[in-house]
């Protein structure tokens, strides 16, 4: 098993691909529903239009909207874009 030791993508990409599996097989879910580059993109833009604290909770969220029939994609861009706009009310 590798360890994140820093900044080292491959090294990150592995332990994340380990997490995914091990939580999608903790929670029943096959590991292809999982878009893991959408959640994170949705996390960023949240974390920096929003607030750090927002983007885990938002990912739950996304989460919760995808379980009761959202599509991911449209769900995710839905909200993007009302952290984008938030970020330009709120300054």
């Amino acid at each position: 098993m590798e360890v994140w030791l820093g900044h080292d993508d491959r090294v990150a990409d592995n332990v994340m691909e380990q997490w995914i599996e091990m939580a999608c097989a903790e929670l029943g879910l096959e590991t292809s529903e999982v878009d893991r580059d959408l959640i994170l993109d949705l996390a960023r833009d949240v974390a920096h239009g929003v607030a750090r604290p927002a983007a885990p909770l938002t990912a739950y969220l996304l989460g919760l909207a995808v379980g009761r029939g959202a599509p991911a994609r449209d769900a995710a861009a839905r909200v993007t874009t009302l952290a984008e706009e938030f970020k330009r009310t709120s300054s």
